[in-house]
């Protein structure tokens, strides 16, 4: 008789869930015209200046290839480890637009 194997949800599991997720908003903020209307939604700026759009754009690709930041999701982390979920619960998205915010906002203001 073979033997069924319990897969439980591994940390790094969790840590590639959240990098793709992340990873993929990255790339809606890439596109120009999504950033461009992001900008103008939620900060109420109207034009931003071509030069601007490509220093965001540098950060955001940086941000891309950079591995995930442990401290900023653990929030996430720990809720994923305690509820051995393989998705992530409403309300947990703030995160990933907290970290692209911020480099809006050094560019914004």
């Amino acid at each position: 008789m073979e033997s069924v194997k319990n897969t439980q949800w591994s940390e790094e599991n969790s840590v590639e869930l959240i990098r793709k997720l992340r990873n993929d908003l990255l790339k809606d903020f890439l596109d120009e015209r999504y950033l461009k209307e992001y900008i103008s939604t939620h900060y109420n700026v109207k034009e931003i200046s071509n030069v601007r759009v490509e220093f965001i754009k540098k950060e955001l690709k940086e941000i891309f290839l950079a591995p995930l930041d442990l401290v900023h999701y653990d929030s996430i982390l720990v809720n994923l480890k305690e509820t051995d979920a393989s998705s992530l619960g409403e309300g947990n998205d703030h995160l990933f637009y907290t970290e692209i915010e911020k480099v809006l906002k050094r560019y914004i203001y």
